[in-house]
Formats: structure tokens, sequence, C-alpha cells
């Protein structure tokens, strides 16, 4: 008979994984100690850091340009695999203390009334089993009490007069009763294994991303290194000309999904990472309580790379942590939000703030990789800076920075103004969009007319403004949706009329 051959290496990982598979999962073990109520509810947690325990075990990626030595006996460096938040099967493994836990069941009950126990579980996105042993906890001490039995195992817990008065408190403090927070040493160690140093996008993947622009080669052939360098880059030339338009579309190249927490817990105090407004989330179904891979830890979200765009309108408050006045709730920064993909400061040099103010915000992070937070108690925490930074620009960068500054972002990509053939083809490609009947010769008519011999430079986005123009006069004069010579002359007077 033959007998395949198999490595000490493969024979210990298959005997450690059926180990794993047949031992009994770990019943939560009753806390040593209970909770101490009031006082201990009503004191700042400080979580100890051996609590805090990785998530997921897989090996660690190589930053860019770092030399990588195979293992022995090996001919390739092993594949990175995916990260996934595992669940957490213990009250130790969550990285979070009862008391925390207790904070959010009592303000949630406190604000909801009559309450089941797997509700609580699925509310603050925590297993039932360790939800389970913190009820009781809170019960012994006369916290809540039972209204009745829901189903087989579980019962329905409301307030008692007691804990009414404490999550009084408690909510003067915070009002948040949400999913359960992460520890910042989990999302640290998150963020560093989904790092965009592991990417590498090809001109396939970029291609791909810029499929709906009309972009030239030379432009995506300057992209695609300056992506990979996640260093950050300009953007720079006239306005109109796409230069948005390529920045929100970065991140489309790097292809794949990342996981961030709903919030994290930092010095004590609950600080709200995922934002609906900013973070397209993905889901398996409706349900919002569904997540998209089994087993995975609810308090986290999968969500698409982010891409977070900062116009005229940044101010340095919207760099640092800011405390919500009304629920005292901390909001993280916005580059703490696009950590794993794109920062885009748009319309660089037209901020409200002094554009040195912003520039030396951003220097040791742009160099270090990582970034400095001032929490409201003052102290100051260490978290990732891992995006790219993209800096978008009417202006010529050598005018609005100094050396030192255009130094730490070594891509500077000018945008051009559309190639009269290019010009033509935009109008092409918005006339189907916008449903009008494409005419070659009142496209001639305008080229020849309104831009070679007025001496304008074409905008990419002419086109699309000029046959909105169009679209809005052939819908009051009754006329066909059409080009037509005497609708060029009007869309240019109304356009122009202000504009070179």
């Amino acid at each position: 008979m033959t007998q395949s051959t198999q490595s000490i290496s493969e024979f210990l990982d298959d005997l450690w994984t059926g180990l794993d598979e047949s031992a009994p999962a770990a019943k939560p073990a009753t806390p040593a100690v209970s909770v101490e109520l009031p006082n201990e509810l009503l004191r700042q947690p400080q979580v100890v850091a051996t609590q805090a325990t990785q998530i997921i075990q897989p090996p660690r990626a190589a930053k860019v340009g770092s030399p990588t030595r195979p293992a022995s006996g090996s001919s390739s460096k092993p594949a990175i695999k995916p990260f996934v938040p595992k669940i957490a099967r213990t009250l130790k493994e969550t990285g979070l203390s009862e008391d925390q836990i207790a904070r959010l069941i009592l303000k949630l009950l406190a604000a909801r009334g009559a309450v089941t126990g797997r509700s609580i579980a699925t509310h603050i996105r925590l297993p039932f089993t360790i939800v389970e042993g913190v009820l009781a906890s809170l019960r012994r001490e006369q916290l809540l009490a039972l209204k009745g039995e829901a189903v087989v195992g579980d019962y329905t817990y409301v307030v008692s007069e007691k804990g009414i008065t404490i999550a009084r408190e408690l909510s003067r403090d915070c009002t948040y009763f949400g999913a359960a927070p992460v520890t910042l040493d989990q999302y640290n160690d998150a963020i560093e294994r989904q790092s965009m140093a592991q990417l590498n996008v090809g001109p396939t993947a970029l291609q791909a991303a810029f499929a709906d622009l009309l972009i030239e080669d030379a432009v995506l052939d300057m992209l695609g290194p300056a992506i990979n360098s996640g260093r950050g880059l300009f953007l720079f030339g006239e306005p109109g000309n796409g230069k948005t338009s390529i920045a929100e579309r970065v991140a489309r190249s790097f292809g794949d999904t990342i996981w961030i927490p709903r919030a994290i817990t930092v010095d004590g105090q609950i600080m709200r990472v995922f934002d609906p407004g900013i973070h397209k989330s993905v889901e398996s179904s409706s349900d919002s309580q569904s997540t998209t891979v089994p087993g995975a830890d609810e308090r986290w979200v999968q969500i698409r790379r982010p891409t977070v765009i900062a116009g005229g309108e940044l101010t340095m408050a919207e760099l640092e942590v800011r405390r919500d006045p009304g629920s005292q709730i901390l909001e993280s920064p916005l580059q703490l939000k696009s950590n794993g993909g794109v920062l885009l400061i748009d319309d660089f040099g037209r901020q409200r703030m002094p554009i040195a103010e912003l520039l030396n915000r951003w220097i040791v992070p742009l160099e270090k990789r990582f970034d400095l937070l001032n929490l409201p108690s003052g102290k100051k925490v260490r978290v990732p800076f891992d995006q790219l930074v993209i800096f978008s620009t009417n202006l010529q960068p050598r005018d609005l920075v100094d050396e030192a500054f255009l130094r730490r972002i070594p891509y500077k990509i000018h945008v051009p103004n559309p190639t009269t053939d290019q010009f033509r083809e935009l109008f092409r490609i918005m006339c189907e969009e916008m449903r009008i009947e494409y005419c070659e010769d009142a496209v001639e008519y305008l080229i020849r007319t309104h831009y070679e011999s007025s001496g304008r430079s074409p905008r990419a986005c002419h086109p699309r403004d000029l046959l909105m123009q169009i679209r809005n006069y052939c819908a009051y004069t009754r006329h066909p949706m059409e080009l037509t010579r005497d609708a060029m002359d009007f869309a240019v007077r109304c356009y122009f009329s202000v504009l070179s």
C-alpha cells in the first residue's frame, strides 16, 4: 500500500486543527469578583492591557520594500490569509471588562424597558453566553429583575429602581449603548493586518477601476506606482478636468474589503469608528444584524475600502478626536475613518484653516505612518496612519507648500486638458448617457467657433455641463433632444457668460 508523505509541520498543523475542532466549547467562567456597584460602575474603567487579545493569528505581512526570508525548505513566501475578526468565546477574548458590558446593558434597559437576554446580546453584538454571565451578576447586585420567561433558557429583564439611578448617572457621562466596543490594541492590530502595504495594484485592476473615465494611459502609468507607494500624491491641473473623479476611483483599484469596528474603547471612553455616511458596509442580506462571514465578530463591520473626501470646509477640529456635547460620545477624526483606503484633500489651498497649520498636522503621520490623537482628557494615543493621502488642487503645488513637505509627497501628477479628439469622444459618451442625439456637425461648430476662434481651452467637464444646458433648452422650447448650432450657441452664452 502506498503511503503519502507528510512534513512534520503539516502533521502538527493537522494535529492542532483536529484538537481544536474536537474540543468542546468552553463555558464562560463565573467571574471571581462580582461587580461592586454602584461605585465600580460609576468609575471610569481601566482595561488591563493583558485582557486585549489578538483576534486572529495569520502571518504578518511584510512591509513594502522590506526583505523577506522564506522558511527553511520553502521555495516561496507563504500566502497571506485574509483577516476576519473571530467571534469571542469568553469575556477575556472580548478584551473588555465585565463592568464595561454591564454599563451598556443598564443604559439599554433603562432606555428600552423590558428586553430578553438574547435581544440584549444581539443589540450589543456579543455572544449570549458572555452576556448571560453579566446579566447574572447584575441580578445578584439587584440592579436587574426578571419580568418573565421568554424562551427556554432565556428571560425578559427589566431595570430595578436601584439600576435606574445608576443608569442615569452613567448616561450623564456617555449615552452610548450600542455595539460593544473593541480595544484600541485590537483595532491597531486589525489595521496592520489589513494594511495597504500588502496591496500591489497592477495595470488590469487600475484600468478596470477607471473604465468609466476617459483618461490618458500616461496618467494611469503614473498613478499605478503612486498608489502602490502608499505615500501620498498631488493631483494638480486646471479645474474641471476630473481630478476629484480620479481620486474617488483610486480606492476601486484596491478591489477588496476591510473590517473595521463599530466603536473602540480608548482610555475608558467610547469612540465611534464606523460612519454610515462614509463607509459602505457589505451585507449578505437586508437584515442589519447579519454578517457576510459566518463566525465573524459582529462588533466589526466589513466595508469597501473607504474614500474620505474633505474639501474647502475642512477645519482642524475634523482632524482631532471630538466629543459630542450632547451624548458625550467621542467621534473619530477623518484620517482614522479613512484607514485602509483613501483620504482626499480636495481643493487643497482653499481650506478655511491656514495651509501651514494643515501641513504641520500631516508631516509626522506621512513620514512615520502613524498618528498621535489628542483625547479630550489630555491623553495622547497612537493609531495607524494607513491610507493613501491625495491632495487635489487647481494651483501649482510649489506655490502652496515648501520643499520639505513636497519631499514627503513623492508623486506629483498633472491632469491635463483633454485633446480635441478626447473632447469629441466625451461629447459622444455624454450624449449617450443623457439620451441626446449626437450630431458631429454641431460639435465641430462648437469647437471651431467657441474654442479655437476664441482661444478658449477645453475642459473635461464642458461636454457634460453644456449638454445639461441644451437638454433644459430643448425641454423648454419643446424641441427634439438633439444637438444643433442654435442649441450650442445658447448653451455657450449661458455657461461662459462669466467664465473664460
